[in-house]
Parts: C-alpha cells; structure tokens; sequence
C-alpha cells in the first residue's frame, strides 16, 4: 500500500535527523507532535545534501550531487520517488506551498562547496541564504500552516536565526573546515592567523542576529515556538561558550555542548517559557 510507503518515508527521515542531531531532535520533541514528521522531512532532505559534500570522501561528489538535484526535481514533479527521504520531503513541499526558489537556493549552496575554498563577501552572504536562511523558512512555511500572511511577516527574523545559527556552527567547526576540508567561509579572514579581533567582528555580527530573530521567536504560533526558542537557546548558549574563549583555542579544538547539559538547557529554556522571560 502507499500508505505504508509513505510512513516508511517518513521513519527514514526521522531516523536521519536523530542519528545526525540530538539538538535538533530535542528541538523537534517540543514542536507540535502534528507537525513533527514534515520537519524531519526537512532535515533528512538537507542532511542528505549536506553528507555529500562533506562527508562522501573518495567518490564522485558533483556527479552524485548532480543525481541528488535531478531526483529532487523529479520526486516534486512526480509527487512520489524511490529515494524515500526525496519522497517525505516532496510531501511536504507541496502541502505547505515550498517555493522551488528555496530549494534551488539550498542545492547552489551546497554545490559551492564543492569547489569553492575561500568566500568573498558576496559569495559568503550567497552561501549563508542557500545554506541556511531558505532552511529557515521552509521550516517557517510549516510553522505558519499556509498562513501567507503569517509566513511574510516572519520571513525577516527566520532568516536571521538560520544565519546565526550557521554563523555558529562555522566557528565551532573552524577547526575541521580549514584543516580537513580547507574551507574558509569568513571573508578577508586570513584563517592561517585567525586573531581575536576577527573572532570579535564575526560574534557581533551573530549577537545582533540573534537578536533579531528573538523578536520572531515571539511571534510564532503555538505550534512552534517552544522547539524554536529551545533551539535558539541552546545556540545562544554554544555561542556564548565560543565567545568566552580566545581565537586560538577555537582554531585548535571543537566547541562543543555535551549532552547532559543539553538537557540542563532544555529545562532552562522551558522554565523561561512557563515564565514568560524570554
């Protein structure tokens, strides 16, 4: 039956996003359980893209994310594929009216990788919107549920969380970037001698987009915005533990949250919410 295929779809979906994230996943837990499956969907589609550039050491990476664009495209435009994380992400990009801008944006971003190691200026915000921003707002497209209006009066401030979450997620991984995949995303940065100076001009930049985007956070509906703040709280709190630390100390090793004091944050940031402190 179909049926059965689809739920198969989506489990692979789920099983990607808990296996490659526990922070996203513990973000998702506290999301409407109605709208679970389709932002799984988004991150197994994603994370897929993603382990191609990254991670698919030794084979052909632009033939295979050649593949992955053609079967994208087919799997929208037949509404089903054989590939079930393209078949549970299809689903949700009609549902919730996805624009193909958005994935096509996300697909350019992850192509970049495979030839690009330092980013202008350009390219740097280039990437940043594809990789993360239109991610953003595909997971805005379900929190809103076909709202239009609702999702154009949120855009700006999903926009700025997907940008300093990546923003983070590049200091944290300065270290792997540049030594293992020799990859500088931070423009007129020389990584070679990454100085706290540079460090600080890039966290006030992320600072101020959190803070943006917190005014969002706010303003999502029910459904959603628990999961989102716990999200943001965590990356607030990642952030602030890199802030802390001297540019040295972040080129030599990966900032991380261990899992026990995830949980410690999820139980802050849920706290915050009964109180209304955000």
């Amino acid at each position: 039956m179909k049926q059965l295929y689809d739920q198969i779809s989506n489990q692979s979906s789920k099983m990607i996003t808990r296996k490659y994230s526990t922070s996203f996943s513990l973000g998702i837990y506290y999301l409407d359980r109605k709208i679970h499956t389709p932002i799984y969907s988004i991150y197994g589609f994603v994370r897929l893209a993603d382990e191609i550039v990254d991670s698919f050491h030794g084979y052909d990476k632009a033939g295979l994310l050649k593949k992955f664009r053609e079967d994208t495209v087919l799997a929208i435009e037949d509404k089903i594929s054989l590939n079930p994380v393209l078949h549970s992400f299809q689903t949700v990009y009609h549902k919730y009216d996805i624009e193909w801008e958005l994935v096509d944006l996300f697909l350019t971003s992850m192509e970049m990788d495979l030839n690009h190691t330092e980013y202008s200026a350009k390219q740097y915000d280039d990437y940043i919107l594809g990789s993360a921003e239109v991610v953003g707002l595909m997971c805005l497209r379900v929190f809103t549920e076909n709202d239009h209006e609702l999702y154009q009066k949120l855009k700006p401030y999903a926009m700025k969380l997907g940008s300093a979450f990546q923003k983070v997620n590049f200091l944290r991984d300065v270290k792997a970037d540049f030594e293992a995949l020799g990859r500088t995303y931070f423009p007129s940065v020389d990584m070679e001698n990454f100085s706290d100076t540079d460090k600080a001009k890039i966290e006030l930049e992320i600072s101020n987009e959190f803070d943006e985007a917190l005014i969002g956070i706010k303003l999502l509906p029910e459904n959603s915005r628990k999961g989102v703040y716990l999200a943001y709280y965590y990356y607030k709190e990642l952030f602030l533990k890199i802030k802390k630390l001297p540019s040295h100390r972040v080129m030599h090793s990966r900032i991380r949250i261990h899992n026990v004091q995830k949980f410690a944050l999820l139980l802050q940031s849920s706290v915050r919410l009964k109180l209304n402190s955000l």
